[in-house]
């Protein structure tokens, strides 16, 4: 400002020597007259400069000074904002992750803890709290009849990459993979987390499926054996899941479903990992129920298998096969819907008392894959992502995915074969199944695609 009236002084001075030297006043003006009237005049003008340019500061500052205001309005905002979504991360976490008794540093980056029991997730459901998880060796669930298995067998299976550190959970406690903040941030929203962002079967919704089922009587139970591949997922938005449905009720608000196989979703893991996986919902999808512990609901009672945790080894194109063994029942004693992995693992089992429909039986049983397209509404073109092994159904074993020794469970908790089986292919250019029967693998079906390709643009 100092600098600004200096120059507008020297601009003065010079006007008025310019000025009053030069200006012709009139012919009955005398020369000091004339030059009084030029001094009185500079000084008018001078004065009115000085004025003109405080008006100018005051007129232009707060117009500046606003502008920066804003922004350090808006930069506080966006502070707070974070402030605020951190904030509700960390309760999302602090109600997600219970006290570790002892924690396993997995090879493939995972962390897992092993939480007491009586502490595990479960037990935060309003209709569980108080409760302590089924003493499985004093009290076991009644298998179905015509079910053997070797229990030497079922303690001695590793399947998963945790177990490959040479750690393990003691006693009374239950593996538990550990959600982390990146995990939560990678969520469509917090309140999702862990939970479908939409309801399986819509129209449109970009879920896409190969599955064969049965419906039209009550089951209590299904049962199959299904090699693991690694497929090939595009993007975060997408996954790609092998599993087992135990389906109830209608495809409307009341749908109840309980789920479990293997899946490779990057946003839910952060990976393209296979992963062990277990699902529930009481209403569609739409606020009950989850992806395995991240809620309240299943109960674990094992000490050897983390729910969401990597599948190693899986199987290779031409190469060696892996499978595993899955089998949902409902407990003709208790009426909790059990869940047992390869050969007599028993995993955990889900109230009766979660659902509405499932609490009786269910009206339908499903087994196949299911992906999900992300660019079905944006680009027009398929995705690429693939089901199963990536291969179509026909190129058969060895090459493709299967479901074999598919089975049910009928009211009197009798193990029996699937005879009625119908299969569905809802975008069979992309993703194919086939069916079949021998002595060996009794009930079968192939399926998967490799998604985008000449047939499937």
């Amino acid at each position: 400002m100092q600098r600004y009236l200096e120059l507008i002084l020297s601009f003065t001075n010079i006007y008025t020597i310019f000025f009053c030297q030069n200006k012709k006043l009139g012919q009955h003006q005398k020369h000091s007259t004339n030059m009084a009237s030029c001094f009185s005049m500079a000084r008018v003008f001078l004065a009115f400069l000085v004025v003109a340019s405080s008006l100018g500061h005051v007129f232009s500052s707060p117009l500046l000074s606003d502008s920066g205001d804003r922004q350090r309005a808006n930069h506080t905002k966006e502070i707070q904002k974070l402030k605020l979504k951190l904030r509700r991360i960390n309760a999302s976490l602090n109600k997600i992750n219970k006290p570790a008794f002892k924690t396993i540093q997995s090879p493939d980056g995972d962390v897992i803890d092993c939480v007491l029991s009586h502490l595990q997730p479960a037990f935060d459901h309003p209709a569980l709290q108080g409760q302590k998880p089924h003493f499985v060796q004093e009290d076991p669930p009644e298998r179905p009849n015509g079910y053997k298995y070797t229990e030497a067998v079922a303690e001695s299976e590793s399947f998963q990459l945790w177990a490959d550190s040479g750690e393990s959970c003691p006693e009374g406690t239950v593996p538990i993979r550990r959600t982390r903040q990146k995990d939560i941030q990678r969520a469509s929203s917090i309140t999702r987390y862990g939970r479908r962002r939409v309801r399986r079967d819509s129209t449109g919704s970009g879920h896409e499926h190969a599955v064969a089922f049965e419906k039209g009587d009550e089951y209590y139970g299904a049962k199959a054996s299904l090699n693991v591949w690694a497929p090939r997922v595009c993007n975060e938005y997408e996954f790609s899941l092998s599993q087992i449905w135990i389906i109830s009720g209608s495809f409307g608000n009341d749908l109840n479903t309980i789920e479990a196989g293997w899946q490779v979703s990057p946003e839910l893991y952060g990976d393209n990992n296979p992963r062990f996986f277990t699902y529930w919902t009481t209403d569609a999808y739409r606020a009950t129920g989850c992806y395995n512990l991240l809620c309240s609901g299943f109960i674990q009672t094992n000490n050897k298998v983390a729910i969401g945790a990597a599948i190693s080894p899986t199987s290779s194109y031409n190469g060696r096969q892996f499978e595993i063994g899955l089998m949902v029942w409902k407990d003709p004693k208790h009426g909790s819907w059990w869940l047992e992995l390869g050969s007599g693992i028993l995993v955990g089992y889900w109230p009766a008392i979660l659902f509405s429909h499932l609490r009786s039986h269910a009206n339908m049983i499903q087994f196949g894959g299911e992906i999900v397209n992300s660019r079905s509404s944006s680009s027009g073109l398929h995705t690429s992502t693939q089901m199963g092994s990536g291969h179509f159904a026909q190129q058969g074993f060895g090459k493709a995915a299967y479901f074999r020794n598919l089975q049910r469970v009928d009211w009197d908790n009798n193990l029996l074969p699937i005879t009625n089986l119908r299969l569905l292919a809802d975008h069979s250019n992309c993703y194919d199944i086939t069916q079949g029967r021998n002595n060996l693998w009794g009930t079968y079906f192939y399926y998967g695609g490799p998604g985008r390709n000449v047939r499937c643009p």
